[in-house]
Order: C-alpha cells, then sequence, then structure tokens
C-alpha cells in the first residue's frame, strides 16, 4: 500500500528473504504481526488511493502486472489464497487426511 511498485527480483539488489522461523508459534506471531500491519495500513488509506492509483509488480525491472491497489490487494492477496486453500485440501486428500471447513461445511465434518 505504501510503495507504487515492487520489484521481486531487483537488479543489483538484495533478494527476498523471508523472515526465518523454527517453531509453530514464531510462525503463527509472524502471521499475527503481518495481519496486525495489513490492517492498521489498510485502515489508514482511502477509497481514493484504492481504487484510483496504480501499482505495479516488477521482476528485474521488467513489468510483470500493473493494476489499481484495490485489485492487486484482491488478485494478489484473496484470491491467491483460495487457491493456496485449495492445495491444501488436494494434500490433505492425497494424505488421507480429514479435509477442515473452509468456506462452509467439509464432506468430513463430524467422521471420526
Amino acid at each position: 500500500m505504501n510503495l507504487d511498485e515492487v520489484d521481486i527480483n531487483p537488479p543489483g539488489g538484495p533478494k527476498f528473504k523471508p523472515l526465518p522461523w523454527k517453531t509453530r508459534n514464531e510462525l503463527l506471531d509472524q502471521f499475527e504481526n503481518s495481519l496486525k500491519k495489513g490492517r492498521e495500513v489498510l485502515q489508514k488509506t482511502s477509497d481514493d488511493r484504492l481504487l484510483n492509483t496504480r501499482w505495479r509488480m516488477l521482476n528485474a525491472g521488467k513489468l510483470m502486472m500493473e493494476q489499481t491497489r484495490y485489485e492487486a490487494i484482491r488478485e494478489g492477496v484473496l484470491n491467491h489464497m483460495a487457491h493456496h486453500r485449495g492445495q491444501l485440501t488436494v494434500y490433505l486428500r492425497l494424505n488421507q487426511q480429514k479435509v477442515p471447513a473452509i468456506y462452509g461445511p467439509s464432506a468430513d465434518e463430524g467422521k471420526s
């Protein structure tokens, strides 16, 4: 929200490195901190900024995508999260595990 563009592979710049974690609690803490920061940034922005200003994603200086900030959040975060939830359910099924309720009841709910 605060940047007009992000280069995921900046020429001559540092590569993205995710924060390291060793325990589930460390990972959950990172998630909660990121969620808190994201909410704060969204609460401080305006509808006009979301809908009428552009955001760009670059790779080594080359344009990969350009869209409004609203579209970037919807597609890059919300839709992408749904995609990964789908991957998780396939992974669980392939490992004969129960699939939890994600967008409503699961066919596995109530099974022992």
